[in-house]
């Protein structure tokens, strides 16, 4: 385990500049995934080198493929082919990702090895029976620890049945879990959701050349299904960057006078963009520059300033667009002018942390007047002004609640304190230096 790394983040003056943050973390993940499923070599441009996704590196060598990084910086995988996974010889650690373990399940649970899941303290926490009960039905056995949690031992089969599998949580994990056991799988495999979630597994499969479809029902759920045993072939991916990740500097612009920052190439995929939504909503001045296409992945140049925000109402309908995101709204929130009410947060309380309790007593001990609600909502109670801060805040390893409160700390009238920021550089390497390097003050608070 990382020793803990506290910080603190002053007020500070206009932030100014141009930047590329760096790569969508959930299209990393899945371009060296595929990558070692295809046939051929796949080459991908901005891959994030952050922790999470060099596990997922680390896994796929593990698991037969090659995965290196040339001297310009460009990621190279040469794939085994569908089915050509190797049983590993070593535990495979992934590190804090959720992302990365519940999809890695997913992808050797259609071949016949036995594989070992383990991670960091804070992942080995987070629940994976949402995953193995559709997979067990597809014919994977697996033993875990009480409550479906990892370190887990998948027990894959060359065997397994397509299904029809309505997810009971919307969840682009779970979905994209089953269907790529399906892709290994002969027949069509089938995932149903209420409502829609994050499609990059969708897109980039039909990139590699798998037969992906979606259609909607009658209910007004929608059907996605894979056809199993297509043969995928090495592709160019070009990662966007991370619009999770540009929501870090994109608040903090917002909420400090004079600032205007244009960030560069930021994934605009429709099921990511609830922030950007939310934000315009509270009055936020971001213009959509250049909007245009990398790899099959809408994008856009962000030009963000300053200005005063107002208090909104959030829908439950929004959460899987902007999951990730709702700790950093919070802080926009506690900075508004009125009363933001987020609903139907339930899946906060089981990411690297429970992000809905975290933040509420974050924002707390800023000053800040918050209510979780017993149908798991946060209410924030904005006064216009930046909220008192003078606190240090604990973040439970969660690399999103330490980069939130940070950029609080950025406008409040006192420094913000995190406990630890060492577990950043899972999602954002280099948080620190490019946020300072924008006129940001923060500084090692050991």
């Amino acid at each position: 385990m990382s020793q803990a790394k506290p910080l603190r983040s002053s007020s500070t003056g206009a932030l100014t500049g141009t930047l590329r943050v760096p790569g969508d973390k959930s299209i990393s993940h899945r371009s060296l995934m595929f990558g070692a499923i295809a046939v051929g070599e796949t080459v991908i441009h901005g891959l994030l080198e952050g922790e999470d996704v060099l596990h997922t590196a680390a896994a796929m060598r593990l698991l037969g493929a090659t995965a290196e990084r040339d001297a310009a910086g460009v990621w190279r995988v040469r794939g085994v082919g569908l089915g050509g996974l190797a049983e590993p010889a070593q535990v495979l650690d992934m590190g804090n990702s959720g992302t990365a373990a519940r999809l890695l399940i997913g992808l050797v649970a259609s071949h016949p090895i036995t594989c070992v899941f383990t991670g960091d303290a804070s992942l080995n926490k987070r629940p994976m029976a949402r995953v193995t009960t559709p997979l067990e039905q597809m014919g994977a056995r697996f033993v875990s620890r009480s409550g479906g949690r990892l370190p887990l031992t998948v027990i894959g089969s060359d065997r397994t049945v397509p299904v029809t599998y309505r997810l009971p949580v919307a969840s682009a994990q779970v979905k994209s879990a089953i269907l790529l056991c399906g892709l290994n799988t002969a027949g069509t495999t089938t995932v149903i959701e209420a409502e829609p979630t994050r499609d990059h597994t969708e897109l980039m499969l039909r990139h590699f050349g798998a037969t992906v479809t979606t259609e909607r029902l009658e209910d007004g759920a929608l059907a996605v299904s894979v056809t199993g045993q297509p043969e995928l072939t090495g592709r160019t991916i070009q990662v966007p960057a991370d619009p999770s990740s540009a929501a870090f500097p994109a608040v903090a612009a917002l909420l400090r006078p004079g600032s205007e920052l244009v960030l560069l190439e930021v994934g605009m995929n429709p099921r990511r963009t609830g922030l950007y939504d939310t934000l315009v909503e509270m009055g936020a001045d971001i213009a959509f520059e250049n909007r245009r296409d990398l790899a099959g992945e809408p994008v856009a140049d962000l030009r963000v300033k300053h200005g005063p925000l107002k208090g909104v109402v959030v829908p439950a309908d929004r959460a899987p667009s902007m999951i990730d995101e709702y700790p950093i709204l919070a802080a926009a929130a506690a900075c508004a002018e009125g009363t933001t009410v987020m609903l139907g947060l339930k899946e906060l309380r089981v990411k690297e942390s429970d992000r809905l309790a975290m933040v509420a007593e974050g924002l707390t001990r800023c000053g800040v007047r918050v209510e979780v609600g017993a149908d798991d909502s946060l209410t924030v109670h904005g006064t216009g002004r930046p909220p008192q801060g003078g606190a240090t805040v604990a973040t439970a390893m969660d690399h999103r609640i330490a980069m939130s409160f940070l950029v609080l700390g950025m406008a409040s009238a006192e420094p913000v304190q995190v406990d630890d920021g060492a577990f950043i550089d899972t999602s954002f390497p280099g948080f620190v230096s490019l946020m300072n390097g924008l006129g940001a003050k923060i500084a090692d608070a050991a």
